[in-house]
């Protein structure tokens, strides 16, 4: 949910050919399917509730029904392994810290190094969490890869072409 890793640390880590660790990548268990809310409460087990309350809040029931869309898209329910695939199209040299209480999330975090997100898929995800890009790339444009667009002060008077990066290997 948080991608303040786009503003600075992916596109150094693109740069200097660096790997990222990122953690929390699961939304702390909070990521979660309708359906699987629904199988949590029938056999009394609530969500997490380590780092805040036991509920979803609506920008995690947003997150988690976008990537049950991109899931059922590949044929799947998990949407942490969505969340998993997601990060891996990311950068090329991602190993994200991960946990896993039951054997179906080691299940599904292994199935995760087999999907392939489109550019599509990525761009849909990236539609339901807001980023920032920060000053001065949101005035004079940005190389990140997240818009690839001039800002104001440039538009008119320059274009600008960025180096592609190396593809992520979770992109397909």
């Amino acid at each position: 949910m948080l991608r303040d890793f786009e503003r600075d640390i992916i596109p150094m880590a693109r740069h200097f050919g660096l790997a990222l660790a990122p953690w929390d990548v699961l939304g702390g268990g909070k990521f979660q399917s309708k359906a699987a809310i629904e199988a949590r409460k029938q056999q009394g087990e609530g969500l997490r509730s380590l780092m805040g309350g036991s509920d979803q809040t609506p920008q995690q029931v947003e997150i988690s029904e976008a990537l049950s869309k991109v899931a059922s898209e590949h044929g799947i329910e998990s949407v942490t392994t969505i969340a998993l695939a997601y990060v891996r199209a990311k950068v090329p040299n991602v190993f994200p810290i991960i946990g896993g209480r039951k054997v179906e999330h080691l299940h599904d975090n292994i199935k995760a190094l087999s999907i392939k997100l489109t550019k599509e898929q990525v761009e849909f995800l990236e539609g339901h969490t807001k980023f920032e890009v920060g000053f001065p790339l949101d005035f004079v444009g940005n190389d990140s890869g997240i818009t690839g667009q001039s800002g104001p002060i440039t538009a008119g008077v320059a274009k600008i072409e960025y180096v592609t990066d190396n593809k992520p290997f979770g992109l397909a």
